[in-house]
């Protein structure tokens, strides 16, 4: 009997043993999607996701990756150092253009983009020959300076365009270094609330539910993962519809992604909407169309084959039904 039974319980605690294994490899398995940002209020629907739950879902997690500039953002995303971001469209278009497989997937707030000048300027035609800031020639802010230049009749070339990290922006228009600047937010309320700068134009005032900031991913990691990513999405458009009723969980959320006074931020997401972020196509031809007209872009990519609605409309389909 001994010669029967002692092999039988060996096997039998192996066999609870390999099982155990097993479920420690489930965990291990469940991806972890690594998104890149800027600490910028117009990513407030993705830092709630993050913040909900504390990045752990069902079947995958959020690993909120910081970088200090786009040029490092993008490195990142290009070179598969990260699986999506929240990034200005802009760039990301310009890095399909070039062969980077990406996907744009919803956006991530709409309008939100002051054009901030000094209190000495008045009209447009006062910003002639000064110098104005802009983050990045890729950039809805630098589409809208060019828009409003036009709008009163003036052109691009009238003033001094400079690029500069966003942080800086409202120290050097304390300083009188620039005459004004747009830029995403809370920069742009920054100077406002302390008194340095004026809101000139919002930029529904210029051009009316203009894409800034859009949720990306690489579209490799779409194609391994894409059960999660309909997941990710349905639970990133719920955030969305969160961070748009301001309750105290996206407060808590801009809290641990970002450093920025409550008076400042209050005053920022009065200017912000979350709401419906499908990237829709004629809006996105539009802004195809503004790129070419300032030689940022010889062949923008289609809507077709940058854009990816399918995930963000199933979520409404869902809601639908």
């Amino acid at each position: 009997m001994k010669k029967i039974y002692i092999p039988f319980l060996v096997l039998f605690l192996l066999l609870v043993s390999a099982c155990g294994q097993t479920s420690g490899t489930e965990k291990i398995e469940k991806p972890t999607i690594k998104i890149g940002y800027l600490p910028i209020t117009h990513a407030g629907p993705l830092y709630l996701d993050a913040h909900l739950h504390h990045g752990e879902f069902e079947n995958y997690s959020i690993e909120m990756v910081k970088f200090g500039s786009w040029p490092d953002l993008m490195d990142a995303l290009n070179t598969g150092r990260i699986d999506g971001a929240s990034v200005l469209i802009e760039l990301a278009m310009k890095a399909r253009e070039q062969g980077i497989d990406l996907k744009a997937i919803a956006l991530g707030h709409k309008d939100g983009n002051v054009m901030i000048t000094s209190k000495e300027i008045e009209k447009t035609e006062d910003l002639v020959g000064k110098t104005y800031a802009i983050p990045h020639k890729f950039s809805t802010h630098n589409l809208l300076l060019n828009e409003m230049m036009k709008k009163d009749g003036f052109t691009y070339e009238d003033v001094n365009v400079v690029e500069m990290p966003p942080a800086e922006m409202p120290a050097a228009l304390a300083e009188n270094r620039i005459a004004g600047y747009v830029v995403a937010e809370p920069f742009g309320a920054h100077s406002v609330v302390l008194g340095h700068g004026k809101v000139h134009y919002h930029s529904n005032e210029i051009w009316p539910d203009s894409y800034c900031c859009v949720l990306v991913l690489r579209n490799d990691f779409i194609q391994q993962h894409e059960e999660v990513t309909h997941s990710f999405v349905k639970q990133y458009v719920e955030s969305g519809k969160r961070a748009n009723e301001r309750g105290k969980e996206l407060f808590e959320s801009f809290a641990t992604f970002m450093q920025v006074d409550e008076e400042v931020l209050d005053l920022s997401l009065e200017w912000i909407s979350f709401a419906e972020l499908r990237i829709e196509e004629e809006e996105y031809n539009k802004l195809s169309q503004f790129m070419v007209e300032m030689g940022l872009s010889e062949q923008p990519p289609a809507y077709e084959d940058f854009v990816d609605h399918s995930f963000i409309e199933d979520v409404q389909n869902v809601r639908e039904r």
